[in-house]
């Protein structure tokens, strides 16, 4: 909507006077000052965000209603208002930017002006955005509590899942690529043997550590400060209001809310948000790891690895004809780096409470709202476009693992480990077959090194025990 002199406007009034507001838009003098004041990114706060701000609102005007304290007809004018925002696209509604007032009173305000002027119209008669509104609220609270149930919604509703659909297709292939044994690798050198579906497997458990400490994570952030009002104490409310809102807001999400015993951590500080964050940024870090996982051994298809062979998805250079690069897990990883930019920016913002309120509110919620939406994509693509559909290179991985003197390490029980080290090396040198090396060195008969040596074997943790290390 257009702020230029040019447009039409109306003439609103605030505690500040008066001011010019689009004749269309359904905000007011508050809103106004803030679109004006913070021209800033051109970014509004995110959907997700105000979506849970209209439903505290909705929640906020069913407990008023049924506890009598504001007139009946108002709790169902402003009720009936939410209900029309959220069902329709509400976003042109909400133009302030994201760096704004940190307290988030402006966005706060926005939607008080907004419901009240579709109340208003419903009513007859002129609805307080700040009196009905808005009562037994503050932007202290009311923002803090909007960043809890948005992120609540958004992990529960959408990265669980995609989480679980991640797991599944892993699992799912890690069944197929079972008979498969390659190369391990430690420190990007050749190390003993692994299945290709321990690999995938390893992975799994470290996307389900994540899905479990969210869960978590989840179970803090049901937890709301409704209820503080202005510092914590709960000015200006009744008693009864807060929990009669978390159960509200219950009945509206399907996510069991309820009001924080203290809320003066939960206004003054903002500890589950950055929490949350830092899980958000262990599932990037998992993601960044599995994602260069998939192209080292996609590397190639010459001069690389080479073990597997990732979907062909678009053509991967402007000037090399034929040229196919992994840009499902290179997207990834660029996914999980703007998490962990997103993350600093968190803890950042959630060491900056001062006193009574933290001040970085509107950037926490952007913030953390933008990781999960992000990851959330990210994991499906990853599974359903890199892991599902890769293909094996099975004779490149067969001919490697033959030449791998690092098997030498099995004997080290038998012969020990300056004898297998000379082994090892002489297969290096010579470029041979470790079992044909081990065969004239040891003493020992080709069927004992055979057994000894067999690799699927050692994926299990060998024949022979004994021995130990690092690297």
């Amino acid at each position: 909507m257009s702020t230029s002199s040019t447009a039409a406007t109306r003439m609103e009034r605030d505690s500040m006077g008066e001011l010019a507001v689009p004749a269309d838009a359904l905000w007011g003098a508050q809103t106004q000052r803030a679109v004006e004041n913070f021209p800033i990114s051109g970014q509004p706060m995110p959907r997700a965000f105000i979506k849970a701000l209209i439903q505290i609102k909705l929640a906020a005007a069913r407990a008023n209603g049924r506890l009598g304290l504001i007139a009946a007809e108002e709790a169902s004018a402003v009720g009936a208002a939410c209900e029309e925002l959220l069902a329709g696209d509400f976003m042109p509604h909400f133009p302030i930017d994201v760096f704004q007032t940190g307290s988030g009173t402006s966005s706060n305000m926005n939607a008080n002006e907004v419901i009240a002027t579709l109340a208003s119209r419903r009513l007859g008669r002129a609805v307080s955005a700040n009196d009905v509104v808005n009562f037994g609220q503050s932007s202290n609270d009311t923002i803090p509590s909007a960043i809890h149930v948005a992120a609540a919604c958004a992990i529960k509703n959408e990265l669980l899942l995609a989480i679980a659909h991640f797991i599944g297709v892993t699992e799912a292939k890690a069944a197929e690529v079972h008979p498969v044994v390659k190369t391990g690798r430690t420190h990007l050198m050749d190390a003993m043997p692994v299945r290709l579906s321990q690999v995938l497997k390893g992975w799994n458990v470290q996307i389900a550590t994540c899905d479990q400490n969210l869960r978590f994570a989840l179970g803090m952030l049901e937890i709301l400060a409704q209820g503080g009002t202005a510092v914590g104490t709960g000015i200006n409310t009744d008693a009864r209001f807060a929990p009669a809102v978390c159960e509200e807001l219950t009945h509206i999400t399907g996510i069991t809310f309820r009001s924080g015993a203290n809320r003066f951590a939960l206004m003054g500080a903002q500890d589950t948000a950055v929490a949350t964050s830092g899980q958000l940024r262990t599932l990037a870090v998992a993601l960044t790891k599995i994602a260069n996982d998939l192209r080292w051994m996609n590397s190639g298809p010459l001069a690389g690895l080479g073990e597997i062979e990732l979907p062909a998805l678009q053509p991967g250079s402007s000037i090399m004809p034929g040229k196919v690069n992994p840009v499902i897990p290179e997207a990834v990883a660029m996914v999980a780096a703007q998490v962990v930019g997103n993350d600093a920016c968190i803890a950042m913002a959630g060491a900056s409470g001062n006193f009574e309120l933290n001040v970085m509110l509107p950037v926490i919620a952007r913030n953390l709202l933008e990781s999960i939406a992000l990851l959330t994509p990210a994991l499906r693509l990853l599974a359903d476009k890199a892991i599902a559909g890769f293909t094996v290179n099975t004779a490149r991985i067969e001919e490697a693992l033959s030449r791998n003197p690092i098997l030498v390490t099995a004997l080290n029980p038998v012969i020990g480990y300056a004898k297998a080290a000379e082994i090892a090396k002489r297969a290096y040198k010579e470029k041979r077959p470790i079992i044909d090396v081990a065969e004239e060195m040891s003493g020992l008969p080709r069927a004992e090194l055979e057994r000894l040596l067999d690799p699927a074997a050692l994926t299990e943790g060998g024949i022979v025990a004994g021995g130990g290390g690092g690297g």
